[in-house]
C-alpha cells in the first residue's frame, strides 16, 4: 500500500482544529468581499471555541 492510500485510510476528524494561522492580510488591499470574508471567519473561529 503507498503513503497515499494509508492516508486516505486514516479518520483525520479529531485533529485539533488551526487557530492563529500565519496569513498575511493588507487591509489597504482588501475589498468588500476580503472583509466579509474575514468576519465569516472570525465568527467561524467564535462558533468553533463555544463548542
Amino acid at each position: 500500500m503507498t503513503d497515499q492510500n494509508n492516508l486516505e485510510k486514516q479518520n483525520f476528524g479529531n485533529q485539533p482544529v488551526g487557530k492563529n494561522e500565519d496569513v498575511e492580510f493588507s487591509e489597504e488591499l482588501a475589498d468588500e468581499a476580503d472583509r466579509k470574508a474575514a468576519q465569516r471567519a472570525a465568527a467561524a473561529d467564535e462558533r468553533n471555541e463555544q463548542e
